[in-house]
């Protein structure tokens, strides 16, 4: 029988009503109490490592949660981390990168109604986790939900209420649980044992272009952070009035930024080269384009490389290196 550790971390899994909005209060151990049988299938230890709505979650949690797992990983065959939806994807990319290529499954679960709720998904969610970490052929990081199973670098929040919340983006499911079966379709990389990392650079900004937007706000962001990724229109691309093009060429180019061109559009990803608005920056060495990665993944990833080098040309290898299936087309 294989042993689980359980990692509760809060989140609407685990909220309960007060007078001012859902809050979370309940451990993991009480979660469990609502999902009977479980002793069938494993052996099953605690830990209750956070107690927050997933809005409040951020790097140090991330690093929490792996430092955690780290501590742990000898003891155990598999981990569970029950965690809020909204940066669970975040939190999977996360993991990913901080602990990479590991041959024991590390699942992220949550749910869109509360476990005490009459109508939930917690239940089914929490059960489908633990039959994903006792299965033989799961490894890595990967989030749990629905029936589904994403790989930790391609899931995506792509419904705010319904219970069918997350999405694999730009990839195949890695497998479906049914009635408590598994149905793997895609067995992910692993090492004999794990990469573990402890370090994330926080500096990275986040810009969605809007039409008519002021090239004002990017330069106050490039300033203000180390690394700046750039959510653009279509398959992407910059305006080409308002100085744009100057300023993002500058600041990676002479001001040695880390500069990552993606695109708003959740499907098929991004290609500079296509349109006049994007090909210079295709051409430049020192631009980077994220292709068909979800902007989950790019965020944590910049913050996992910059944690390790400022060398652009390291920088640049390290980001085009697939972790994970994280990047798959670059053309």
């Amino acid at each position: 029988m294989k042993r689980i550790l359980f990692i509760g971390t809060g989140g609407t899994i685990a909220s309960e009503i007060t007078e001012n909005g859902l809050l979370p209060g309940l451990g993991p151990e009480q979660l469990l109490k609502y999902v009977p049988g479980l002793e069938n299938l494993c052996s099953v230890d605690f830990l209750q490592l956070y107690d927050l709505d997933s809005t409040n979650i951020g790097p140090d949690h991330w690093l929490g949660m792996a430092k955690t797992i780290r501590e742990n990983y000898a003891l155990y065959d598999g981990f569970v981390i029950s965690h809020g939806t909204d940066t669970m994807a975040y939190t999977a990319a996360a993991l990913t990168y901080l602990i990479q290529y590991s041959p024991k499954p590390i699942i992220l679960t949550g749910a869109q109604k509360p476990i005490g709720f009459d109508t939930t998904d917690s239940k089914v969610n929490l059960a489908d986790s633990f039959t994903a970490a006792c299965w033989d052929g799961m490894h890595g990081v990967a989030v749990v939900f629905n029936g589904r199973v994403i790989a930790g670098t391609r899931a995506s929040k792509t419904h705010s209420k319904s219970f069918d919340a997350f999405s694999s983006m730009n990839y195949p499911n890695l497998a479906d649980v049914r009635d408590g079966r598994m149905l793997q379709y895609i067995v992910p990389e692993f090492l004999p044992g794990p990469l573990f990392y402890d370090k994330l650079c926080p500096s990275v900004g986040l810009l969605k272009l809007t039409p008519g937007g002021d090239v004002g706000l990017m330069e106050y962001m490039i300033n203000r952070y180390d690394a700046l990724i750039v959510e653009s229109f279509g398959v992407g691309g910059l305006p080409q009035t308002g100085g744009f093009h100057d300023l993002v060429r500058r600041a990676a180019e002479e001001e040695g930024k880390t500069i990552i061109m993606t695109t708003q559009v959740p499907n098929e990803g991004s290609d500079l080269a296509v349109y006049n608005t994007g090909f210079a920056l295709a051409g430049s060495g020192r631009i980077l384009e994220a292709y068909d990665m979800t902007t989950e993944a790019v965020l944590a990833k910049v913050m996992w490389i910059l944690g390790q080098t400022r060398n652009s040309d390291e920088i640049r290898r390290l980001f085009y290196t697939p972790v994970s299936r994280d990047i798959l087309s670059m053309k």
